[in-house]
């Protein structure tokens, strides 16, 4: 299914704009230097579908000077936030407004349920943030968080560390995305590859079966690969959507 991306494609456009802002979340692990390219892939992506996206930054700390998160929990007002009809994507400092989503009372709902009242313009909602911040932000939430391998020292390593944290701390299976440098990788380097690394430690130390999918860097920006369009499908099928409620910020 996830290999008719242009169909699939053309269709969440016609919807995009009358559907809840959907979830999706990618896990941030010491390696920004892949992951980060890849969120502004993917957020063209998205955009390409029809799904205006907020990135909720939770790498980045608000501020007076740097306003984002925190403050729309506190007066659900932030210049540009609101706008009816976004052109693309826009990138919140989200650090602090996430811890706090973290430690809510139970009675004020689930973790991200006010994040559909402050961004109703948009298709999606995009969290990227440290592994400890997503498991305590999406248990029960059938999010497949992102997680990224890429070709350099250590990426199987922090991956692992993530990998165990989101299967044991809160129960998420995440979408494992093996970024590749090369367009067709040799059996020799397939075989000691990163992502082969993470597979075989996933079933030795925790028991488990990881599936990964191969992601080539796009070619030009406005040249959109067959890898993001599946990336961004299968992101898309595992997102949380989310009720267009009002919601008031306190301090």
């Amino acid at each position: 299914m996830l290999d008719m991306c242009v169909n699939q494609g053309a269709g969440l456009r016609s919807i995009a704009s009358q559907s809840a802002p959907r979830v999706i979340a990618m896990a941030s692990h010491g390696n920004q230097q892949g992951e980060l390219p890849l969120l502004w892939s993917l957020c063209a992506t998205l955009v390409d579908f029809g799904y205006p996206v907020a990135v909720l930054d939770a790498t980045t700390v608000e501020s007076a000077a740097n306003p984002g998160l925190d403050q729309l929990l506190d007066d659900a007002y932030l210049p540009g936030a609101e706008n009816s009809e976004p052109s693309s994507w826009s990138v919140i400092p989200a650090a602090t407004g996430l811890q706090r989503l973290c430690v809510q009372t139970p009675e004020r709902g689930l973790p991200l349920d006010p994040l559909g009242g402050l961004f109703q313009s948009f298709g999606v909602i995009f969290i990227y943030a440290r592994v400890d911040v997503l498991t305590r932000l999406l248990p029960g939430s059938g999010i497949e968080p992102l997680l990224t391998v890429c070709p350099v020292k250590m990426s199987s390593v922090t991956a692992y560390q993530a990998l165990k944290q989101l299967l044991l701390n809160a129960r998420l299976h995440p979408t494992i995305a093996s970024i590749e440098t090369a367009p067709f990788p040799d059996t020799s380097t397939a075989r000691n590859s990163p992502v082969r690394n993470l597979q075989e430690c996933a079933m030795t130390f925790l028991d488990y079966r990881l599936d990964s999918l191969a992601v080539r860097p796009m070619i030009a920006h406005d040249c959109r690969s067959d890898d993001m369009h599946r990336l961004a499908l299968r992101l898309l099928e595992n997102a949380m959507p989310l009720h267009r409620h009002h919601f008031v910020g306190s301090n």
